[in-house]
């Protein structure tokens, strides 16, 4: 497969409230140091090839990037990262935070933000982004309990002009019918892919009825999470990349593409090879043998 002139634009497009991307994006994630992301003592990565990663992901048409103020190594922060690439931010870019959970300055994390708090968190990410306001900020929660205040409180910023748009991350079906009840929500992003367990199948299609992008982190990774893919790889998944000249990540992505056309990629690199093949991954189009194969994976968890 040729990947070299293939650009986001063939995953197809979605909006975000008013904000139309391409379905294949980018998440900040991984840019900010080397091996498992927020180990203790990671050394931190090249700033030059971070910021080449961010410039060449827009070249290849990537407008949605994923990323919050919590992604941070010793010398590395990924809103500063992308704030040093990209800004002047292009018309189109949407870039897509998040708040509630928070990290010390040596990287402990903390008790997630309080509705009070939550005002800091969207400060900081406005202030490391170089922003007046923000596109889209997701409310990430731990937890069944309700959300009412702390989206309450983030439904009052975006009256008063700081966000655009407001997502969820991390979330229950519940949550999202609490939200809704508040203010719009634009987005849910949730563990998903193709090891993930299929409970969360019919939150995707309660997004896909409501008009709401369904965003699944850690979809190359798997189970693997914050560690990345481990290697070890579905012999199902290997023949179905070996028919399309493509490797086990793009079928990953690819597969999360066909769950429907409101479910976005957004996933995470520093290596510019992975970036380019994960952007191609949007033009795969997969067989009904395929995605057979594939979804009788899916079905029996992981």
């Amino acid at each position: 497969m040729t990947t070299q002139t293939i650009t986001a634009a063939a995953s197809g497009t979605w909006k975000l409230g008013d904000l139309e991307v391409n379905r294949i994006g980018f998440g900040a994630m991984r840019l900010t140091q080397n091996g498992p992301a927020f180990a203790p003592g990671a050394a931190p990565s090249d700033r030059g090839r971070a910021i080449g990663v961010l410039r060449r992901a827009v070249e290849l048409g990537v407008n949605h990037i994923d990323t919050a103020a919590f992604y941070f190594s010793p010398l590395r922060s990924a809103n500063e990262l992308i704030n040093q690439a990209l800004a002047p931010y292009p018309d189109d870019l949407v870039i897509t935070t998040k708040v509630g959970p928070g990290r010390g300055p040596s990287g402990q994390w903390l008790p997630h933000a309080t509705p009070e708090q939550l005002r800091g968190q969207v400060e900081e990410n406005l202030r490391q982004l170089g922003r007046d306001h923000l596109d889209v900020v997701n409310l990430r929660i731990v937890g069944t309990d309700s959300i009412a205040e702390r989206f309450g409180a983030l439904a009052e910023l975006r009256e008063a002009g700081l966000i655009r748009h407001l997502g969820l991350s991390n979330v229950q079906p519940e949550h999202l019918a609490e939200a809704r009840a508040i203010a719009p929500v634009v987005c849910v992003q949730n563990l998903y892919g193709l090891d993930a367990r299929p409970e969360q199948e019919a939150l995707l299609r309660t997004c896909g009825e409501q008009g709401v992008a369904f965003v699944p982190f850690y979809s190359i990774a798997g189970t693997g999470r914050e560690a990345g893919a481990s290697g070890a790889e579905h012999p199902q998944v290997l023949a179905v990349a070996r028919a399309h000249g493509a490797g086990p990540a793009e079928i990953r992505l690819a597969w999360t593409l066909h769950r429907g056309p409101h479910v976005l990629a957004i996933p995470g690199t520093g290596n510019p090879d992975h970036l380019t093949a994960n952007v191609a991954a949007g033009a795969l189009r997969l067989s009904a043998e395929d995605l057979a194969v594939l979804d009788s994976l899916h079905s029996g968890g992981a």
